[in-house]
């Protein structure tokens, strides 16, 4: 049997360090760094994760969203430290962890909902917001989402939702 090697009786492991500890995309994290670091930047900056935007200076235009504990947030307006034990979601954390598109993933690419790109990460985590609180929604609930769009693709974005709320109910679309 091989001997492992001794390590030096001189070396002693640093204690963990503390810090935040949040859930992102499924995968454990802890933020060591300034607790009033905004979430954007820290899903953007430290964890390279950038689907989620800056987009403005107060929180409206929503291409920040994602979603905490499953509900619509900002992460530009959260500091680290008020997320300690949440889970959160991004635009990189919709699809399944084989791979799989989000249905309102895959609505969108088949709506070519997309034009420029800057705000649709945004868009497609308010819409998972919009269809867990109502699977069937009308124009008026899908025309409530708050997300900026400079293209225009509102009309886009409306049917991707609404097809990907057929097939999540089980009907064709």
């Amino acid at each position: 049997m091989p001997r492992l090697p001794q390590t030096d009786p001189g070396i002693t492991p640093e204690p963990i360090r503390p810090g935040i500890d949040v859930v992102i995309n499924r995968e454990n994290f802890r933020h060591t760094g300034d607790p009033s670091m905004p979430l954007l930047w820290y899903l953007r900056d430290v964890l390279r994760l950038t689907g989620c935007k800056y987009g403005c200076d107060d929180a409206t235009c929503g291409a920040c969203s994602v979603l905490v504990d499953g509900k619509l947030a900002r992460a530009c307006e959260l500091p680290m430290q008020k997320l300690q034990g949440h889970r959160i979601t991004t635009v990189e954390g919709l699809a399944q962890a084989d791979g799989s598109l989000h249905p309102l993933q895959q609505a969108w690419i088949d709506e070519d909902a997309i034009l420029c790109g800057y705000c649709q990460p945004g868009m497609l985590i308010a819409a998972v917001d919009l269809l867990a609180r109502k699977p069937d929604p009308s124009d008026d609930d899908i025309d409530g989402i708050k997300n900026l769009c400079r293209c225009g693709s509102y009309p886009r974005v409306r049917a991707a939702i609404q097809r990907a709320a057929a097939k999540m109910k089980g009907a064709p679309k």
